[in-house]
């Protein structure tokens, strides 16, 4: 019989799984893991351009604060169910035990593959961008001949680099997880200096806004930023427009449970996993506005830098302010923070895939959930990730706008995958048995858990319509067809190999509340 060394293990063995990870994540290691898998630094920038181009700086300015709202009260309702259960699934796993028993396996299934689908989308969505960023950077640096700069990006360019730099992040999350801790701490003071117990002080992002708002001449007035909404999509509507720049700030503003995927190799989980996720969306939400604004007032030549050469609105204003050394050495930063973001990322999304796994519910399933002997990682759920990525890209070869489906596939695949469960937790609440974890949102929690709900169903659904119009070939958003395709594979699968067999994610029958590390020191209740 299995020795059972400390509370972790006791209430990861009283959930019904066995201690196979190593536990190297520390508190301040899981906060660094929480901000950087946001990578504010690195994703306002690579995502500036569509709220600005679909409704002016006013709809990126604006559509960052509400959705940054909506961002901590989803990122809430979840930060308090995995509170309950920490392990590898995340919120899949929690699904389990929101339901009624005879519910569970078609609720787990429905929900772990919409989950690993807006987790591999997110996955392959950084490194797209990342390699947007590079190229971006060589063609602003490249030289200029008629006006023009030598060197302009093509999509097959950039599809070519995002699969190499899937291949090296892949070949860091096979890294032991001591290794990975290590390595995973000095994520976030590249964006902050962090102070125990008194602030998070954004020492790289304010930076840049200084150094953009100082050296950008002729910045554009108050007015302009706050108030300019125009209908860049062509759908004869600003208010559409505007629910269209929602884009950036949900594709930024997700996969809160990606902290919980690494709850088995964290200390005390129950209590840091939800502190992690309430600061990282409370400081990134803050700082992603910040530099929202600054960036929309130093859009000095609104047109030209829309559509500048280089790709991306935001390297051109990098260029525009410090020039190619200055310029190219802050983006060269935004860039290493949002490479950072993929590692980030790419880790959560393996330990979905290795948990999922392990319940028998992929293809190859025994082969998907083996544990490397050397590296006590899941390497085998590494490289699955990498292939399912790969595969996400290759629908921008023929066109850089039709990269728009990765992006708009990832947040509302995510996040209708935490509202499912929040969602059936206040339908079944007085049916199902639910033991609280240390962090629970008191009386609040109904009324959070339900704006929680209403607001990715509606915002979801905004985020499926094509960017602009007319509708071509190019433009068109092919987030429905990933969508659709990946879930009609799912209930194939379903039918034919997994229904009778699959029953969820597998666990004991009996859960009892256990207390953490420090007893009377759990991260708290709203009440």
């Amino acid at each position: 019989m299995a020795t059972i060394h400390d509370n972790d293990e006791l209430l990861l063995a009283r959930i019904g799984y066995k201690q196979e990870l190593k536990r190297e994540f520390s508190k301040w290691s899981t906060v660094s893991y929480a901000i950087s898998i946001l990578g504010i630094l690195g994703s306002v920038p690579a995502t500036f351009g569509a709220p600005l181009a679909a409704g002016g700086p006013a709809t990126a300015v604006w559509c960052w604060f509400v959705g940054s709202c909506m961002a901590l009260c989803i990122g809430s309702s979840v930060a308090e169910l995995v509170s309950a259960y920490p392990t590898a699934g995340g919120m899949y796993f929690v699904t389990k035990h929101v339901v009624p028993d005879e519910h569970a396996p078609i609720f787990s299934w429905v929900q772990g593959w919409c989950n690993l689908l807006g987790q591999t989308a997110g996955v392959s969505s950084v490194a797209y961008t990342v390699s947007q960023m590079l190229l971006a950077c060589a063609s602003m640096n490249s030289e200029l001949v008629d006006g023009k700069y030598s060197y302009t990006p093509s999509a097959s360019d950039t599809v070519l680099l995002s699969v190499i730099l899937l291949c090296v992040l892949g070949v860091i999350c096979s890294m032991t997880t001591k290794a990975l801790h290590r390595i995973i701490l000095w994520f976030a003071p590249i964006n902050t200096i962090s102070i125990e117990r008194t602030d998070q002080t954004v020492a790289a992002t304010f930076c840049i806004c200084f150094v953009l708002l100082w050296f950008t001449p002729d910045k554009q007035p108050a007015t302009w930023v706050f108030t300019r909404f125009t209908d860049g999509s062509g759908w004869g509507s600003k208010v559409f427009s505007f629910l269209l720049g929602f884009i950036s700030v949900a594709w930024t503003m997700t996969d809160y449970d990606g902290t919980t995927h690494m709850s088995e190799e964290t200390h005390n989980a129950a209590a840091l996993g939800p502190m992690a996720i309430q600061s990282a969306v409370i400081v990134s939400g803050i700082l992603g506005w910040i530099l929202t604004v600054s960036l929309c007032f130093c859009l000095t030549d609104f047109e030209g830098i829309l559509n500048t050469p280089t790709g991306l609105p935001a390297a051109q204003i990098f260029l525009n302010a410090g020039g190619k050394l200055g310029g190219s050495t802050m983006w060269g930063l935004a860039i290493l923070v949002q490479f950072f973001t993929g590692c980030s990322a790419m880790l959560a999304d393996t330990r979905m895939a290795y948990a999922f796994a392990r319940d028998e519910a992929l293809p190859f399933s025994s082969f998907l959930s083996q544990i490397n002997p050397y590296t006590q990682t899941p390497v085998n759920a590494v490289w699955f990730v990498v292939l399912f990525s790969i595969c996400l890209n290759c629908i921008a070869i023929g066109s850089t706008q039709t990269a728009t489906a990765i992006f708009s596939i990832t947040a509302p695949a995510l996040d209708l995958s935490y509202v499912s469960v929040i969602l059936a937790h206040q339908i079944y609440r007085k049916q199902v048995k639910f033991i609280e974890g240390p962090f629970t949102l008191g009386r609040w929690g109904p009324y959070i858990n339900w704006i929680s709900v209403l607001w990715v169903l509606f915002i979801s659904s905004v985020l499926f319509f094509p960017p602009t119009v007319p509708v071509t070939v190019s433009n068109m958003n092919y987030g429905i067809c990933v969508g659709t395709f990946i879930a009609g594979f799912a209930l194939i699968w379903w039918w034919v190999a997994a229904r009778g067999r699959y029953t969820g994610p597998r666990t004991t029958d009996d859960i009892q509340p256990v207390p953490t590390e420090e007893p009377g020191t759990g991260y708290g209740t709203m009440e």
